[in-house]
């Protein structure tokens, strides 16, 4: 089935010597990653490409220049490096496709050379698709409360610095695979924090909608070494100022928020607080920034501050972090507006009634700036109304909606283009009583403003300063309001 150099090379090579490994690499350094690809090209057994999968990926790990052998044998022959183990990711044994996964994130991260866009953009896919399912699984079985969250992957001191120095792993491979309910999260994960470390791969992960598959399963019910890994990964994003701008419309901040209040590990409390020094830090845009410290604030991170605060930590980056982040978050309150408030608010897609919505001064003064960005906060109120299932975001929805009618003269007008008259009205036959209230009081104060409207242009004819010569008492006025 296969050659004599390719057996003699295995032979030689399939030792637990790791100093005659690597004479049989400096002697024959390209009849490695030849051997190892005839192997998987030409062998079809699920136990003997594990076990081949198994040797390139420690022959990786003792060396990370030796990513360069495949990559090399590949330009020689002219043919595709990637091939092969995407190929792989086809495969029904999870193993197979875990270690080939692994395998490829290291060729990708490790290697001079990027992977091809075509082919990276397949493999992040995978990878979001394999994250997903995962995560699903894990939910059908309702196994993952049990999972033992002491497991030897939360000895991990210092993310940034094992991603850069690689350690022997295939043993946790070999465990994970056991345990085929966990259907190998944490290897997906993992795979996922090394890649989005190139700024390039981040991008392109964006552009398969990774973001928002990340914070899905974030919202889930997952154990605590999920949770550090995939915040890990939106860290890692943060570093780039465009993607740090962007981040919390993806609602970033109130998921993460909510973690931190429940969290009572060290270790995710430190990187949701580096994510959020990120978003502060790194954005170059100062009112984006400004707009995720409000957002922290009407999150109650704030308080979660001072909790952190008054407890001991080892770590000096979270003391800093904290720091940090109480300036920011105390300097930002002191110079807050209502319509800041109220901006970041609707932006975060947590309504509450917080005393901005009640008052009267701020619709008075402020209807007219919910049109400013082409109407941009107007519209989330609308969609939040078309997709909330939460009664108290439809109920202050619904209430600000009816507000900015009462007090913008063409508010009417505007709302019924933008869909949000239809959605009020349907609310009118919701479950919820406090939600049928508010929806009522938006359709009444819609239906009194046409009235109103009407009733001033009547009698501007009646009195004869509407302007317009040859008018009637009692002509119809076109309503537009």
């Amino acid at each position: 089935m296969i050659s004599v150099e390719d057996y003699d090379f295995i032979i030689a090579f399939d030792t637990s010597d790791p100093n005659a490994r690597d004479a049989e690499l400096k002697e024959h350094p390209y009849q490695a990653a030849k051997t190892f690809l005839n192997l998987l090209s030409h062998v079809s057994r699920d136990q003997t490409i594990q076990y081949i999968l198994i040797m390139i990926d420690d022959m990786l790990q003792e060396d990370c220049s030796r990513v360069e052998l495949f990559r090399e044998h590949s330009s020689r022959k002219h043919e595709s490096l990637w091939g092969p183990f995407l190929n792989l990711l086809n495969r029904q044994d999870g193993f197979i496709m875990n270690m080939t996964s692994r395998i490829i994130a290291k060729l990708a991260c490790w290697s001079h050379d990027l992977m091809e866009k075509t082919d990276l953009q397949f493999y992040l896919t995978w990878l979001k698709d394999q994250l997903k399912l995962s995560f699903e699984a894990l939910q059908d079985t309702s196994l993952h409360a049990g999972i033992d969250q002491g497991n030897g992957m939360d000895k991990e001191a210092n993310e940034l610095r094992e991603l850069q120095n690689p350690v022997n792993i295939s043993y946790f491979i070999l465990f994970v695979h056991t345990h085929s309910n966990n259907e190998y999260i944490q290897s997906v994960a993992r795979c996922l924090q090394m890649m989005l470390r190139i700024d390039e791969y981040r991008f392109a992960f964006v552009s398969v909608d990774g973001i928002s598959t990340l914070l899905s399963v974030l919202t889930g019910r997952v154990n605590f070494q999920v949770q550090y890994q995939l915040i890990f990964c939106i860290w890692v994003l943060t570093f780039n100022p465009l993607l740090a701008e962007k981040m919390n419309k993806f609602s970033v901040i109130p998921i993460l928020a909510d973690i931190l209040s429940d969290s009572v590990k060290e270790k995710v409390t430190r990187i949701i607080l580096a994510v959020f020094r990120n978003l502060i830090e790194k954005v170059e845009d100062g009112q984006v920034a400004k707009e995720h410290c409000i957002a922290m604030v009407q999150c109650k991170v704030l308080k979660q501050l001072s909790i952190l605060g008054q407890r001991k930590f080892d770590d000096e980056d979270i003391t800093n972090d904290i720091d940090f982040l109480n300036d920011k978050l105390q300097a930002s309150v002191q110079d807050l507006s209502s319509f800041d408030e109220y901006s970041t608010e609707v932006k975060s897609g947590r309504l509450e009634w917080s005393p901005v919505h009640k008052s009267g001064k701020f619709w008075r003064e402020n209807a007219s700036r919910l049109n400013e960005k082409n109407y941009e906060l107007l519209r989330i109120l609308v969609h939040l109304l078309e997709t909330s299932k939460d009664p108290l975001v439809l109920s202050v929805a619904s209430f600000d909606v009816g507000e900015y009618v009462r007090h913008y003269p063409r508010g009417k007008h505007i709302i019924e283009q933008l869909g949000g008259k239809q959605r009020v009205m349907q609310l009118l036959g919701h479950e919820d009583p406090n939600v049928r209230y508010e929806a009522l009081l938006a359709v009444q104060k819609l239906m009194v403003h046409n009235w109103e409207y009407l009733g001033k242009q009547l009698e501007k004819e009646q009195t004869g300063t509407s302007g317009a010569s040859g008018m009637k008492p009692g002509t119809q006025v076109p309503a537009k309001a």
